[in-house]
């Protein structure tokens, strides 16, 4: 089962999950997830991200284990306050260094780096001038993304700028579950989820005039609400279709709310319909400084909805039994979902796609030969890779698969005890393990194919 000759094979994980050294180190600035580690509660058992995985120590040794897999990518993402403590202002030339030498180590070692500027560790400082809510707030951002592609992109052709808004706004802003841990009107939402965006646009531009390399390649790594078909029907995949594409509350995870924007169609009229007297107030030349050129569409998919076409031939969610297969954090494993997220975006958008993040949460342990023994995972990639290879051969240019994570790490409000990785990290002692996951995708990216099935 061969992939595209130039497909990208690669694996990702984020400055704060996995670098530590946040507490004053090298000057490192504290973050929003800082601040909210020291709630009593906020994250299971007390776990921090202060230490995680000791990237900030470790990389080389990190970078060296990634080559031995034989990755053909490393997406990271840097943490602004590390490098600007204050969020604006004066540069901390340690933090900046490090991600100097991260990017010099992955081309050492035939790594292409795909750096993220924003990856939810958002500088305390600046929260506390207002943080996404104030006006200025892209503004912030353009200026810290300028200090970044001043300094890297001599070296860096592949940029992304925001992971997840659904995530750092919708659960950090309107649900309260994530940093800053915050329940803002929808009014407020609207207005920082509008300002996120304006972030994105900015970062765009400032890549695209700035960049010391010819040509970059720009993009974002979003998460929102993915459909796939109770059946392979007209009806039933029309109604996902619809689905996926539709606006049905005020919540910002749907996939219209994300893009639309930032491809140049302005807010869906049933998302502003929706959100009503709470939609974001659009000023003059906002929707265009938003829908900057991009050259990809990232798209972060761990599980998804089952729709099929009602009576009615409206859509309607078919509902997971309990005995349906699960992570441990309980997401319904739809291995299809690769398949049809890459094939409805392509269609609507018309740009090539990228998986951004794909991956699953286990209890892995190291058994008594020495080794991580994570068949569950294996399956899992096997399956959702399939799907991804029927979306290429039925015409999707899809460029290619990130897989989450590169190592277990800090798994934000549920800390450590889910395992993402493909490489095991004892946080006791800092020992890295490679997994079974880890070598069968080493044979994967070698061959370019997925093994036949047995």
């Amino acid at each position: 089962m061969k992939f595209p000759e130039k497909f990208i094979w690669g694996a990702a994980a984020s400055s704060y999950q996995i670098e530590g050294s946040t507490q004053g180190v090298d000057g490192c600035g504290e973050s929003v997830w800082d601040e909210c580690c020291k709630r009593r509660g906020f994250v299971k058992e007390g776990d921090t991200g202060f230490v995680a995985c000791d990237h900030y120590n470790r990389y080389r040794d990190d970078v060296a284990l990634m080559k031995e897999i034989g990755l053909q990518a490393y997406r990271f993402s840097i943490m602004w306050p590390r490098v600007l403590p204050e969020g604006t202002g004066a540069v901390n030339e340690k933090g900046l260094s490090f991600y100097d030498r991260l990017v010099d180590e992955l081309l050492n070692a035939g790594i292409t780096p795909w750096p993220t500027l924003f990856h939810w560790d958002y500088p305390l400082a600046l929260f506390r001038r207002g943080g996404w809510l104030h006006n200025d707030s892209p503004l912030w951002f353009e200026e810290y993304t300028r200090v970044i592609v001043d300094r890297l992109s001599d070296r860096v052709q592949y940029w992304l700028t925001l992971n997840e808004p659904t995530c750092f706004i919708g659960m950090g802003h309107h649900e309260g579950i994530h940093a800053p841990a915050l329940t803002y009107s929808d009014q407020e939402v609207s207005r920082a989820w509008h300002h996120a965006l304006l972030a994105h646009g900015r970062a765009v531009r400032v890549i695209r005039e700035s960049s010391r390399k010819p040509g970059p390649l720009v993009g974002a790594a979003p998460c929102f609400r993915t459909t796939i078909p109770a059946t392979d029907s007209p009806a039933d995949i029309e109604a996902a279709r619809q689905s996926l594409f539709s606006i049905p509350n005020r919540r910002v995870g749907y996939a219209t709310w994300n893009l639309d924007p930032c491809m140049g169609r302005g807010y869906p009229e049933d998302g502003l319909a929706v959100w009503g007297d709470a939609a974001p107030v659009v000023r003059e030349g906002d929707m265009e400084l938003i829908a900057q050129k991009l050259d990809f569409l990232g798209v972060n998919v761990y599980s998804s909805d089952t729709v099929r076409a009602g009576k009615d031939g409206k859509p309607e969610t078919v509902p997971y039994p309990t005995h349906h297969p699960r992570t441990q954090l309980g997401w319904p494993v739809t291995p299809s979902g690769l398949r049809w997220t890459s094939k409805f975006l392509y269609e609507r958008y018309k740009l090539p796609v990228l998986i951004t993040e794909n991956g699953l949460s286990l209890t892995d342990w190291v058994a008594e030969d020495g080794h991580v023994h994570d068949a569950a995972r294996i399956d899992f990639l096997t399956r959702y890779l399939r799907g991804l290879h029927k979306s290429i051969n039925e015409g999707v240019p899809v460029l290619g698969y990130f897989h989450w994570s590169s190592m277990d790490n800090f798994e934000w409000v549920e800390g450590y005890t889910p395992r993402f990785g493909m490489i095991h990290v004892d946080y006791k002692t800092q020992k890295r393990t490679l997994k079974d996951s880890a070598r069968w995708y080493s044979k994967v990216i070698q061959a370019n194919a997925l093994p036949e099935a047995s």
